[in-house]
């Protein structure tokens, strides 16, 4: 006989005794039917109480009069609240503790509105209606019979307490202390407590000084004068002197450094805007997730079907999918489960599915199943959330909601960098615009600026005229590579003041610093770096963006410069290995494949999220990237936020040096672009042209430096004019004379251009008369070889102690440098050849 194999169970409902079971009825309609009749009773029992409800009311107010006694007059509002609470439980969600404080107050508040009675009334009081009814009957004797009246007293009020900690999930301090109304109710018993108990310090205090004070004669006065003057003076001498010294000198510092880097000063608008949350929108519709009991067991059997048995757990309803809970029976491996991704698809008619196993901090398996009609997260929900009026920094940016319904917001500083990648249309344009209203909704101008880059030209402009933007928003690739520039400039010059301040990042250095006003240096706003399409930047000039952006990554957090990078191009050429480790905080959205999803998180699944603000967050923080819906915000809340700041703030305060050209120090031969000169171009240009030699392997020998890095100093110095263009095999002309040379440099003559072939008013034997020069001067050419082939000679050591090192750069670049391998060989065997003819002289003399 076969043997019935027990179905297990699961957790279920707190409304499943609504179980209609004669009608297919969907959760979310059983839940709205259960409101209307709370709703119902509540306002017929408050009818009923002024005797407008007709015989019904009647037998309403004696049954809740037997029931509740005194207690009858709140039960309408009891009832009006739950079902207030429950019609918008995604606002104030309801928990089990909910419902459970809910019990124990009206078991407490019944119990101790029947000790107000005589005790030996206690019964016929009850069919009087008066006291706590047949409750308060009943736990107040019992507290009574265990404890007699005095502890059951204490016993009840406690139980009281307990209840309302449950019911408004709020702790002893928030519910006591402040402006609560328990707070106000128990204030006179505190007022006359702390009356006492402050009576009796001074009188302790008074019986401890009396002698001396009596000692002290007609100088008491004069003491307590001076006694004042001595704390004043003494705060000045701990905080004051310090402080006046140290500012003058970091003045002194700011202002050597500005005029080396640029303006430094940033300059206070007392600009104090608060924005109000009514520009935003609230709420935007609700989840439906279908049957989610039908869902559960269809999940339970499928799992079953293929041998793996498991307890399922609570559901967890979300703004764009539901997860299910389960847990596993012991033996099962998680990588069964995952791999029946598909056949859950199938079973349950719903794709994509994603498996979490396990939930991170929990021994569950979490299955995310997409509901029928997603719900959008307004960023007002957000901010407007628990969690986020709690921050600790105003750098805070509102993401989204998690599965369960929960606001999700991450602090910028503790990032401190954010990569936000996904393909088009998945969300990544809407969730920068939620992060720059999100940070404009916490700071002033004074504490925060902004520098913004939108190559698309489509998104971003709209906030041009706000104050807190350092420069227009900046659509051409030049001048964003000189506002990268401008922030390596800006966080040299920070970390130069936090050296000289000795603190350790801008936050203290604030703290610590005199305001502009009251003649100090002023705090140092925090300034956020934002690119809404990477790719266009890399693609353009990926060597200078990726130098400056891993830089600043690297150093920029303790001066409190930030990056916020997005693409809709998650490759390897643009999202780079560099950048990624330098980045760890990353926002995945939809994405193609599994390939676009592990370059951008270093894992897969993005490529199952299902777009429109679906994402994956991970941080340092997360052992495990986290699924998000992306807060939503529309054109018009941004217009309306941008407008408001404009008319409050009065305009903007651009700094132009911002994309100036910039020269950025500390950095020489790495990411250089138009404009800069690498360290050893005045050195390679002396010694070209006193050589008469130019070819890079002749700079990698003479400089010890990369085949790369003398290759750009080659033409460097094509562009400057004083050598001529590659010939194929033949040498690089030097178009500069030795004495023309030093003519120059006795004159004083300083720049790049010394000499421009085409516009040279130069005699035809300095453009390329060398030869009859050398014939016409033997001796001098003689002395002059003597001298080189001298300092070859010193040099030959040095070489070879180098040479294994150099290989294996020359190796690791000869790809990136094609163009000058056939060239630039020939002129290193001819350089060989020379260097033998001229050992073969120097040891013949």
């Amino acid at each position: 006989m076969a043997r019935r194999r027990k179905r297990k169970k699961f957790k279920r409902d707190p409304l499943d005794f609504i179980a209609l079971p004669r009608f297919n009825l969907e959760p979310e309609t059983k839940k709205s039917i259960f409101i209307v009749l709370i709703l119902a009773f509540g306002a017929i029992g408050l009818l009923s109480l002024f005797d407008l409800a007709g015989g019904m009311g009647i037998y309403l107010n004696k049954g809740a009069m037997l029931l509740f006694g005194w207690g009858r007059l709140l039960f309408p509002f009891i009832l009006l609240g739950l079902g207030f609470f429950l019609y918008n439980e995604d606002k104030y969600p309801l928990r089990g503790s909910n419902y459970l404080g809910l019990f124990l107050f009206i078991l407490s508040f019944h119990a101790l509105l029947h000790l107000f009675v005589d005790q030996s009334e206690w019964q016929a009081s009850v069919s009087e209606g008066a006291g706590g009814g047949y409750i308060g009957l009943l736990a107040a004797s019992a507290f009574v019979k265990m404890m007699g009246f005095w502890a059951g007293l204490i016993a009840i009020i406690c139980l009281l307490l307990i209840s309302l900690m449950l019911m408004l999930n709020t702790t002893l301090i928030k519910l006591i202390g402040g402006e609560s109304w328990l707070a106000k109710l128990f204030y006179p018993i505190t007022f006359v407590f702390n009356k006492i108990l402050k009576k009796g310090e001074e009188e302790e205090e008074f019986e401890g000084e009396e002698d001396e004070y009596l000692e002290a004669g007609d100088n008491a006065e004069g003491e307590e004068e001076e006694e004042f003057e001595y704390e004043e003076d003494e705060e000045f001498k701990v905080g004051k002197p310090e402080a006046v010294s140290f500012h003058s000198r970091e003045i002194r510092e700011a202002a050597a450094l500005a005029a080396e880097i640029g303006d430094s000063k940033w300059k206070p608008t007392n600009i104090k805007i608060d924005l109000p949350l009514d520009l935003l929108n609230g709420k935007i519709g609700k989840p439906t997730s279908g049957d989610t009991k039908a869902n559960l067991i269809i999940i339970q059997k499928t799992l079953e079907n293929f041998g793996i048995m498991a307890e399922m757990g609570a559901i967890s309803i979300g703004p764009t999918v539901t997860q299910y809970t389960l847990k596993p029976a012991e033996g099962v491996k998680l990588s069964r489960i995952t791999a029946l991704s598909n056949n859950l698809s199938l079973a349950l008619a719903a794709h994509p599915i994603r498996i979490e196993a396990p939930i991170p901090g929990k021994s569950l398996v979490g299955i995310e199943v997409p509901n029928q009609a997603v719900a959008l997260v307004s960023l007002k929900e957000i901010l407007n959330s628990k969690e986020f009026k709690e921050r600790d920094s105003n750098l805070t940016i509102a993401i989204g909601k998690d599965v369960s319904g929960k606001p999700w917001s991450a602090n910028l500083a503790k990032m401190p960098h954010l990569l936000v990648a996904g393909s088009t249309g998945s969300g990544k344009s809407v969730m920068l615009n939620t992060i720059i209203v999100s940070l404009l909704y916490q700071n002033n101008p004074d504490d925060l600026r902004l520098i913004m880059v939108d190559p698309k030209r489509v998104e971003l402009p709209v906030y041009n005229g706000i104050p807190h933007l350092l420069t227009p928003v900046i659509t051409d690739v030049g001048k964003t590579i000189n506002a990268l520039k401008f922030c390596l400039n800006e966080m040299d010059r920070r970390l130069d003041l936090l050296g000289h301040a000795g603190k350790r990042d801008i936050s203290s250095y604030n703290k610590s610093v005199k305001p502009a006003a009251d003649g100090g240096t002023g705090k140092m706003p925090y300034i956020i770096f934002i690119v809404d399409e990477l790719a266009d930047l890399m693609v353009v000039s990926a060597r200078d963006v990726e130098a400056a952006i891993i830089r600043l990554a690297q150093m920029a957090r303790a001066v409190g410069i930030h990056l916020i990078l997005s693409t809709q191009r998650p490759s390897v050429d643009v999202i780079t290995g560099l950048i990624k480790a330098n980045i760890t905080s990353r926002i995945a959205f939809s994405v193609a494949s599994s390939i676009d999803s592990r370059t951008i998180l270093d894992s897969q699944g993005a490529e199952k999220l299902l777009g429109k603000g679906d994402m994956l967050f991970s941080s340092a923080e997360l052992s495990q990237p986290k699924r998000l819906q992306a807060a939503y915000l529309s054109d018009s809340e941004i217009k309306k936020v941008v407008s408001f700041i404009k008319q409050a703030g009065g305009g903007a305060n651009y700094n132009d040096d911002v994309v100036e050209r910039q020269k950025v120090h500390g950095i020489a031969g790495i990411g250089m672009g138009q404009g800069e000169e690498d360290d050893l171009f005045e050195e390679a240009k002396e010694i070209i042209i006193n050589s008469g030699k130019a070819s890079a392997s002749y700079l990698q020998r003479r400089l010890q430096i990369g085949y790369a890095r003398a290759a750009r100093i080659l033409d460097a110095l094509e562009d400057a004019g004083v050598i001529g263009p590659g010939q194929g095999a033949k040498p690089r002309e030097v178009l500069i004379s030795k004495e023309q040379y030093d003519s120059m440099i006795n004159q004083g003559v300083s720049g790049v251009s010394l000499h421009n072939q085409e516009e040279s008013e130069a005699p035809d034997d300095y453009l390329g008369g060398e030869e009859e020069e050398e014939d016409d001067d033997d001796d001098e050419e003689k002395d002059e070889e003597e001298r080189e082939f001298d300092e070859e000679k010193d040099k030959t050591q040095k070489h070879e102690n180098t040479k294994t090192r150099k290989h294996e750069e020359y190796k690791s670049e000869e790809n990136d440098h094609e163009d000058y391998n056939e060239n630039e060989s020939q002129n290193e065997k001819k350089d060989d050849d020379e260097e033998e003819e001229y050992d073969g002289k120097y040891f013949s003399r």
